[in-house]
């Protein structure tokens, strides 16, 4: 018997029909110079094959006494329910017709009768390509977690032709009980610092302090940091609501090159350029549904709160909300007010105790995942208007039995009120922009033109 941690035991908690909480993958490859055209077909032959499954691959959940779940190892595991074959229809298109059947894979929930995960192997893409799209329950891993996986399972050289399927390879045995210790280690010191240890209660409460300080200045104009407060983005936009059941996806992919001629002429990092181009494609969009808002948009980010150098296990971020640029139709200026909010949200976060960033992460989830559930988010204000992250991948090009992978884009979770979730993920000289929504936001396809085009218009802007 496994106990879950905190943590996972919250992403089920919260689920729901309307709100997945499972993550996933699509990755895209091209077969091998010289592969048949079976070679996606005979992928999915072996993987069905491979029936050894290491942890977390071969866990369910189980019940006690007490109620509450735990893990527990499924000995008769029917691999027909977990790996999946597909053939795309003849010249099928990757925007209208791929992206489409992966947004209805990720849209419904993960049956938790049996190890929830899933991998799809899609055949019959252009150009003698193919797709593996996998998603497991985040109770599992989370996004990173995830990432790491897949790279294990696949290898650094053309020549190696051996299938190592990611449920049968041994990750690093430490993992899943570090991932339990972290729920434990949560639960120990929270009893430690409410009995006894008072100087951690401290150093809490005056960060908490600290941070209520800085936010309330804001508030009242007395400072200009950058520092969003939760809940005042505008709800009046049809990137919030209420979160409903049904998904679309879709993506654009930046080369890197073109991402470092900016940040050279620009002395800027790749964050600053890629929100400077997201707040100009959202804007364009925004103006597309007819929607222009005089204050700058808000998003949630989830930023890093170890210490330079600290290499400790489990997730250590918080998630805050930062106001991009104010309206501008200069490219240039667009970037250098955005550069301004990140510097400031960074010295703000690095001002107060770790501790109290997470505090303040979940009280305002908690908020807000309590409006989802009461169905009052269309009433109440969003703690932001969209999330952004930016997960960091292979800089070294993946190959699966010789097929080079080309693009691996995350597809993630939607968090309490926000119809889109953008995550930026850099992989082989490459950086891709994942963009998954609800199917009732209108026309997200002209979200990732727009990001295309605000490209374009930032290199014209700096002199590129």
């Amino acid at each position: 018997m496994s106990q879950l941690s905190l943590l996972d035991l919250g992403f089920l908690i919260t689920e729901s029909e309307a709100s997945p909480k499972h993550v996933a993958g699509l990755l895209i490859f091209k077969r091998p110079s010289g592969a048949r055209a079976t070679f996606a077909k005979k992928l999915y032959e072996e993987y069905l094959a491979a029936t050894h499954l290491e942890p977390p691959f071969n866990r369910i959940l189980a019940y006690s006494l007490t109620a509450l779940p735990h893990w527990a190892e499924c000995a008769d595991i029917d691999m027909e329910q977990h790996v999946f074959f597909h053939k795309m229809p003849k010249d099928a298109n990757r925007r209208e017709d791929l992206y489409k059947f992966v947004a209805e894979l990720h849209t419904p929930v993960l049956d938790r009768s049996r190890p929830m995960w899933e991998m799809h192997v899609i055949d019959g893409l252009e150009g003698g390509r193919f797709a593996l799209y996998q998603k497991m329950h985040h109770a599992y891993a989370d996004g990173m977690t995830m990432t790491r996986w897949f790279a294990q399972s696949m290898s650094e050289s053309p020549d190696e032709d051996e299938l190592n399927p990611i449920w049968s390879v041994r990750h690093s045995s430490n993992e899943g009980r570090l991932r339990r210790k972290l729920g434990q280690d949560m639960v120990e010191n929270a009893l430690s610092k409410a009995i006894g240890g008072a100087k951690g209660v401290s150093q809490r409460l005056f960060g908490i302090g600290r941070l209520s300080a800085m936010l309330l200045l804001e508030s009242m104009k007395l400072t200009k940091n950058a520092i969003s407060l939760p809940f005042m983005a505008s709800r009046h936009t049809p990137l919030t609501g209420q979160v409903t059941s049904g998904r679309e996806f879709t993506a654009i992919t930046i080369p890197m090159e073109r991402v470092a001629r900016i940040q050279a002429a620009t002395r800027s990092t790749l964050n600053h350029v890629a929100l400077t181009c997201l707040d100009g494609a959202l804007r364009r969009y925004l103006e597309e549904q007819g929607v222009e808002l005089a204050q700058p948009i808000v998003i949630q980010m989830p930023v890093n709160l170890r210490k330079e150098g600290e290499k400790s296990a489990g997730n250590k971020i918080g998630i805050v909300q930062v106001e991009l640029s104010p309206p501008t139709d200069d490219p240039y200026v667009r970037l250098r007010n955005i550069g301004f909010s990140l510097r400031n949200v960074r010295v703000m976060v690095d001002s107060v105790a770790p501790a109290a960033i997470e505090t303040y992460t979940i009280v305002t989830a908690l908020i807000g995942q309590l409006a989802e559930m009461l169905k009052l988010s269309e009433r109440v204000p969003p703690m932001g208007n969209t999330l952004v992250s930016n997960v960091p991948g292979p800089k070294q090009r993946m190959y699966l039995k010789g097929a080079p992978l080309e693009e691996m884009h995350p597809i993630s979770t939607l968090p309490p009120s926000n119809l889109l979730n953008i995550t930026l993920f850099s992989y082989g000289g490459l950086l891709h922009f994942g963009l998954i929504a609800t199917d009732q936001l209108p026309n997200l396809a002209s979200l990732s033109g727009y990001i295309a085009q605000a490209f374009d218009d930032l290199e014209q802007a700096v002199g590129v």
